[in-house]
């Protein structure tokens, strides 16, 4: 693709996304939804073969229909309440459909399906920007609506979103199917709290933004698809490989990491509004999770892979690609822990 056309392309995915998160009129907002969808594609089919076109297809076809259920509830609250606002939903089927409308744009359960199939079929670039700025569209209208949202209603979809995340990620070898089932889980958490505690929301999202751009950029450092080729890595960067070890950890919500801030305050939440099952449920779920997590992290850093001493050697090519923005990424996704009581204050 040609530097002015990707310019162009990923130009109009941010303005898309801008107007959904400033607007407050329901039209404006699905005009945002739209451009955002359509000029996805073509970064979704950069490298253009059939998995690509499949992987865009799906994509395609799941957002249209989310993007159609919407208007649909946004004409339906239109008729009740005579207004465009979208702080105004005076209509619970309204309401249902819009929810039901974004949890598909986000992938959560039973909408999860496209999620993993799509990441499969595409670049680990556009596979990074599919699992992080995809997400902010859909969330910053989760945060808005969160006071007329069906509670019970998203509380199920969390609690499967969890589930799936962890039981689909467990047999898994290649890492972008890895990564959307993690996406799923973490989608649930944030899904759990939003009729809460919005602000804990948009805390676990910027978190998960952070965690999931420095996974894939180190993915991106060694073009890494399985866990064949990250186990080969030891042998080249010994240092990469340590961070993707703290970083997988990150992900699964260890204690000393910045991936346990979310998780420690969405359970401190549910529980101070008297729900035990629910959170005990999704910490249960999330050792799965964390399973699949220390099982990249083996075959990465915890194994050398078999190998004689004449393979050591720097045969290869000198390293050209640029790794800009990976150390204060790094830092940011395993460091924030002692930050908590300030992020706390926030919330």
């Amino acid at each position: 693709m040609k530097p002015p056309i990707l310019i162009i392309i990923m130009a109009t995915i941010m303005t898309g996304t801008m107007i959904v998160m400033l607007s407050s009129h329901w039209l404006l907002i699905w005009i945002g939804f739209e451009m955002n969808m359509l000029a996805i594609i073509p970064i979704l089919m950069k490298k253009y073969n059939p998995r690509a076109m499949e992987a865009s297809t799906k994509y395609f076809l799941t957002q249209a229909t989310a993007s159609m259920l919407l208007m649909m509830g946004v004409t339906i609250n239109l008729l009740y309440s005579g207004q465009w606002v979208i702080s105004k939903i005076s209509n619970p089927i309204a309401s249902i459909m819009m929810t039901t409308a974004l949890t598909m744009k986000l992938g959560l359960s039973p909408f999860h399906f496209w999620v993993p199939e799509v990441t499969q079929g595409i670049t680990l670039m556009s596979g990074m920007i599919l699992l992080t700025w995809q997400k902010i569209a859909p969330m910053s209208i989760l945060y808005q609506i969160s006071p007329s949202i069906n509670t019970n209603l998203l509380m199920l979809m969390a609690l499967t979103s969890v589930l799936v995340g962890g039981w689909g990620g467990l047999n898994q070898t290649q890492l972008r199917k890895i990564m959307a089932y993690s996406s799923i889980a973490h989608m649930g958490w944030m899904a759990a709290i939003i009729t809460y505690n919005p602000t804990m929301m948009v805390l676990n999202l910027t978190l998960y933004i952070l965690m999931t751009l420095s996974t894939f950029m180190l993915f991106m450092l060694n073009s890494s698809t399985t866990t064949l080729s990250l186990s080969h890595m030891w042998n080249k960067f010994p240092l990469i490989t340590s961070m993707i070890l703290i970083l997988m950890l990150s992900l699964g919500g260890l204690p000393p990491l910045s991936g346990f801030i979310p998780k420690w305050m969405i359970i401190q939440e549910l529980t101070k509004n008297n729900m035990i099952i629910i959170p005990t449920l999704m910490a249960i779920a999330a050792l799965l999770n964390l399973y699949f997590y220390l099982r990249l992290t083996y075959s990465t850093a915890l194994t050398m892979f078999p190998s004689t001493n004449n393979m050591k050697m720097k045969w290869q090519f000198e390293y050209t690609k640029k790794a800009t923005l990976l150390p204060p990424l790094i830092i940011t996704s395993t460091m924030l822990l002692p930050l908590t009581p300030m992020l706390s204050v926030l919330d």
